[in-house]
């Protein structure tokens, strides 16, 4: 997915985007609960748009970050379309925004998926093995 093709009440959203700006921290009351709310500016190579960080995600996600929203929301403000995780949906920062995750890169984490053998082994992606050959590696020069 790309910014240019979300519309205002489109669910399922999955898409990988830079955070470009954050915005202030606003707090508020709802149903007696405390809760913060926080725009950001978010930029793919097709446009940008505004993303809204609700609570923890506000602390979790940084300028200059790259996030993948899983199951996200577009909801309009004002004539201005928004991005959120909605109720049901997730975020989950992926890199940092001078790296260039490449087409091939991009597709692989949004189409990542637990995969495994006929024995039940996890099979593991690229960037997974390389992980643990590392450790490995460590751990044998000990």
């Amino acid at each position: 997915m790309a910014i240019k093709d979300l519309q205002a009440r489109q669910g399922q959203v999955d898409i990988i985007v830079e955070v470009t700006e954050k915005g202030d921290v606003r707090e508020f009351e709802k149903f007696g609960k405390q809760g913060r709310v926080c725009n950001a500016k978010i930029k793919d190579a097709t446009g940008e748009m505004t993303l809204t960080l609700w609570n923890e995600q506000i602390d979790t996600v940084k300028v200059g970050q790259k996030v993948h929203i899983i199951n996200g929301w577009v909801s309009e403000w004002q004539g201005e379309k928004q991005l959120s995780t909605g109720k049901f949906g997730q975020l989950e920062v992926v890199g940092e925004g001078d790296e260039s995750v490449d087409e091939a890169e991009e597709a692989e984490v949004l189409n990542k998926k637990e995969m495994s053998t006929d024995e039940g082994e996890n099979i593991l992606t690229k960037d997974e093995q390389l992980e643990e050959d590392i450790v490995k590696d460590e751990e044998e020069i000990k």
